[in-house]
């Protein structure tokens, strides 16, 4: 468990998970079948969506094992232990390993609205989304930065009680962190950091910890922009005039927020044991830390939403893609913390 983790690892919902297959050219299609390889004889169970052919096609000889098609989340849950079970909305065009193809962009993005879908509707109980490649999606019309932003869209409409995201969450073996700003150039996202920005991202992963993870007492940190986190002003009024008013904004609403700390000595282990999340105010000031510690096994979470979802923490993997040697380690973690989250939530 993280630090601070005070509830034990809940049972497993009754409905399996929905994992969208993502990129049928990069290396999602492998890791799913590695993943039911290791998961099928104690769960947590789940049903792909996704072309079903491409699925079979990268099950491992050894493994043994069937990619079937079923009709429904409780159908797939029946068979899980003996196939791979997928809802099976096939590609209308060839994928070849390794090579982008916008031709694929209309599948993949059904295949993600499906499986929310299935979450908003309670047929499932969250979903785990395989990598997809931005680049072809953004050539074939998507009009979203990333995942994390497409989902927000697609459950808007939908009850939540609590404050709502998205927030991304990275978590690895003894860290989390959350970010400010996501898919920002630098400069941009330094531009649009607000008192408001960290308040609402501080107030979302409180909640969050309390509901999807069993934090009772949430304890948050803050991640200085500049060296030194400012010192005082002289390096930069960025921590003066925006960072520590919203720490002392979320104080002042009963969540544990100190001041902003510098960056470079708020990742090691000592520090790691003295907060739940870490707030971070750009990109990679949260990703590098998380990569570094569990490069094979993070977890980015989307906080704040009216379902449970999660992912691997790592791209599509063209240059691997359809080689054999793409390791599951990422989505294993995300399916497993997508499972435990969704029995907090008792959905």
């Amino acid at each position: 468990m993280i630090a601070g983790d005070t509830l034990p690892r809940p049972p497993y919902s009754d409905r399996p998970l929905a994992l969208s297959l993502g990129d049928p050219a990069g290396v999602g299609p492998e890791i799913v079948a590695k993943a039911w390889t290791a998961l099928r004889d104690g769960g947590p169970p789940f049903v792909v969506v996704g072309d079903r052919d491409v699925v079979a096609a990268a099950m491992p000889v050894r493994a043994g094992g069937e990619v079937r098609r079923v009709s429904s989340p409780l159908e797939a849950k029946a068979v899980f232990a003996d196939a791979l079970p997928v809802l099976d909305l096939p590609l209308v065009s060839p994928v070849v390993s390794g090579q982008a193809s916008t031709a694929h962009a209309g599948a993949i993005i059904r295949w993600i609205e499906t499986a929310v879908g299935l979450a908003l509707s309670g047929a499932v109980s969250g979903v785990v989304t395989a990598p997809i490649a931005k680049a072809p999606l953004y050539a074939a019309g998507f009009g979203f930065p990333g995942h994390t932003e497409f989902l927000a869209e697609l459950t808007a409409g939908a009850a939540y009680e609590g404050e709502r995201g998205p927030v991304m969450m990275l978590a690895a073996a003894g860290l989390r962190t959350v970010l400010v700003t996501i898919h920002q150039p630098l400069r941009q996202a330094i531009a649009h950091l607000s008192s408001d920005a960290i308040v609402k991202v501080g107030r979302t992963t409180a909640e969050a910890l309390r509901r999807d993870f069993g934090i009772a007492e949430p304890r948050l940190a803050l991640a200085g922009l500049n060296p030194h986190a400012g010192e005082g002003g002289t390096i930069g009024r960025e921590e003066v005039e925006i960072i520590n008013p919203a720490a002392a904004r979320l104080r002042a609403l009963g969540i544990d927020c100190p001041d902003a700390k510098p960056a470079d000595s708020l990742f090691h282990a000592e520090a790691r044991a003295t907060y739940d999340a870490a707030i971070c105010l750009y990109h990679d000031q949260a990703l590098i830390p998380v990569k570094t510690v569990d490069f094979w096994g993070g977890v980015n979470a989307t906080l704040g939403l009216p379902i449970v979802r999660t992912s691997p923490d790592h791209g599509v993997g063209y240059d691997i893609a359809g080689r054999g040697y793409a390791r599951p380690d990422s989505l294993i973690a995300a399916i497993r913390m997508a499972a435990e989250m969704a029995s907090r939530r008792g959905t």
